[in-house]
């Protein structure tokens, strides 16, 4: 599994309660832009549709090695690759008050493009800061400790 990108802004922002792996529809010069890492999505999000699941906000650059009538529309919507049960799991969820689907990392598994998504909730500023204080407590103890083996 060779991880493409990470949305690490996501992790920061929302408290992840569910992750799916789902496929994802692409056109063939979509696949190759991925696979070089000409993708962008910070403020990506996902929503369920007539019973399908969409990603919006994904944007995966045109391909550079490709003539201009085999290229696609960086901004398309995608659509994912789900269980149907899954598809409506997920949806029962989202309609519940503060829950969206945002996808967290893409990689590349056994040559196909996957994507990581996330069943998430915002957090609120006091969370983020509990997050914060927590990552500074953790790193100040693993210092100390690498300290006293040393010493």
């Amino acid at each position: 599994m060779k991880v493409v990108a990470v949305n690490r802004r996501a992790r920061f922002d929302y408290a992840i309660d569910e992750t799916f792996e789902c496929g994802i529809s692409l056109l063939g010069t979509e696949v190759k832009s991925i696979k070089d890492g000409k993708l962008s999505f910070p403020d990506a999000f996902a929503e369920v549709r007539g019973g399908e699941v969409w990603v919006r906000n994904f944007r995966v650059s045109e391909y550079a090695f490709s003539s201009a009538a085999f290229q696609h529309d960086p901004d398309r919507q995608k659509k994912l690759l789900l269980h149907a049960q899954e598809i409506k799991r997920i949806d029962r969820r989202v309609r519940e008050k503060g829950y969206t689907l945002i996808p967290l990392s893409v990689y590349l598994k056994r040559g196909l493009v996957k994507i990581e998504l996330g069943l998430c909730k915002g957090k609120k500023l006091y969370d983020k800061r509990a997050d914060i204080r927590e990552k500074d407590m953790d790193r100040d103890m693993r210092r100390a400790l690498r300290r006293r083996n040393e010493g």
